[in-house]
């Protein structure tokens, strides 16, 4: 069985209390142990110690993120994990530089990711239907799906190697939400690739 990680990465707003992230996280968590994994749980919001964070990734087989989706991206205390816990990894936990050699130094850049046996997972909730991906007579998105939009996030992962598993997504949570149906897509998921 494998190692999983997971991290809530929700930060608490007024309008959105995390409560759907938090039910997920819960969720991965004992599907997971069910199925014999052994699992470790970060939640954003209670903090962090960098030293901790990076033995966490290295004992990790699979990295979960849970987050929602705020202005195309995670929440700002996520982004300040990834600032803190990432840079300290780059100097060989996660990734040995950025993979160039002085032989050759235009080619090859992310290459030096030290975490090459392991994947990552998003989950991810959305105020946008479904109906706004993938479809390029909407505005906003033309016709990006939702690893389009996430492309920077695969990014930091491939920096170190890893390698991605399916994305998982709750779309419209605010105005229009299944949680039910979500929940029960999301176990699915989980079966499926766990």
């Amino acid at each position: 069985m494998s190692n999983i990680l997971i991290i809530n990465a929700h930060h608490h707003y007024s309008f959105a209390e995390g409560r759907l992230n938090q039910t997920l996280t819960q969720i991965a968590d004992e599907a997971l142990t069910a199925k014999g994994h052994q699992t470790r749980t970060v939640i954003i919001g209670e903090g962090w110690e960098v030293e901790s964070e990076l033995e966490n990734h290295q004992w990790a087989d699979v990295v979960l993120l849970q987050s929602p989706v705020y202005w195309m991206g995670v929440p700002w205390t996520f982004k300040k994990y990834i600032d803190e816990v990432y840079t300290a990894g780059a100097q060989g936990q996660l990734c040995n530089s950025d993979g160039r050699h002085s032989d050759a130094p235009k080619q090859n850049y992310g290459t030096g990711g030290t975490l090459t046996d392991k994947k990552y997972m998003f989950s991810l909730t959305f105020n946008a239907p479904e109906e706004a991906f993938n479809n390029t007579s909407e505005y906003l998105l033309q016709g990006k799906s939702v690893d389009d939009l996430w492309f920077p996030m695969h990014m930091n992962y491939r920096f170190f190697g890893m390698k991605s598993l399916p994305t998982f997504v709750c779309y419209d949570v605010m105005k229009n939400p299944q949680i039910e149906t979500d929940i029960n897509r999301f176990k699915a998921h989980l079966d499926q690739h766990f």
